[in-house]
């Protein structure tokens, strides 16, 4: 856990996916700033661990959907453990389940907001620093999509679906568009993982509804998600941009 370690970023980090990337990325040598955006009191939890631990990390409040925010949480990193050199998109948002013909512009609006173009303006700002192009010296970016991009989520949430797809096309093109400056961009999807991302959409006990659908049988952990991220993020995934990783339990 050297402090001269590479920087990550890791947009909502103080929970679920995020947290376990925060916490096994410090134990592979990573210097890991936690992204949170209203629970001071988990980040910090991730925080005290990875520095129980020997590692180096901070806590930075920001909410992606805010272009203010984020660049003032890209700040905080340059300034407090340099310039970045690897980005996980983490952080989004699901909602209580409705059908398309129910859904609001508002719920519509805020979904987009934080599951789209928050993700975008992080890997702008990211690229900005990484690029060969713009004196960097290159890094990797791994987008969390969802099983949902290709299921659909038809009588639940196609818009967080489509939000998920949308993530996908973006790590297909960002990938080539990056690909001679240094950066690799890959993405991974996600199946039934027991967070509490159900809960906040209003259904607590999605995941042991679901557990008999995927073909495994059971939920997948966090930590499991986080071991495909950080195979992405490693350097025994440099020849791998452009790649979406279904982890998913066969899904």
């Amino acid at each position: 856990m050297s402090k001269a370690g590479k920087v990550l970023l890791v947009t909502g980090g103080g929970r679920g996916i995020g947290a376990a990337t925060c916490l096994l990325a410090a134990k592979r040598g990573y210097r890991v700033a936690v992204n949170y955006v209203s629970d001071t009191a988990s980040a910090d939890a991730v925080v005290d661990t990875i520095r129980r631990g020997g590692g180096d990390a901070i806590a930075v409040k920001g909410d992606i959907g805010s272009e203010a925010d984020v660049l003032s949480m890209f700040e905080t990193v340059d300034r407090e453990l340099g310039r970045i050199d690897a980005l996980v998109n983490n952080a989004g948002v699901v909602d209580r389940k409705a059908r398309v013909d129910a859904v609001s512009l508002a719920r519509l609006e805020r979904m987009m907001r934080i599951n789209v173009i928050g993700p975008i303006l992080c890997a702008r700002e990211a690229v900005r620093r990484m690029s060969t192009r713009h004196g960097g010296k290159g890094g990797a970016i791994v987008n969390v999509s969802s099983i949902a991009a290709v299921i659909g989520g038809a009588g639940e949430y196609v818009d967080y679906a489509a939000t998920k797809g949308a993530i996908d096309s973006f790590t297909l093109g960002l990938a080539r568009e990056v690909a001679e400056e240094g950066i690799r961009v890959n993405a991974v999807r996600p199946g039934i993982v027991g967070t509490d991302i159900h809960a906040s959409g209003g259904q607590p006990d999605r995941v042991a509804a679901m557990r008999g659908l995927v073909p495994v049988k059971r939920e997948g952990n966090p930590e499991e998600i986080a071991d495909a991220i950080l195979w992405l993020l490693s350097d025994g995934a440099s020849y791998t941009t452009g790649a979406i990783l279904n982890v998913s339990g066969g899904r």
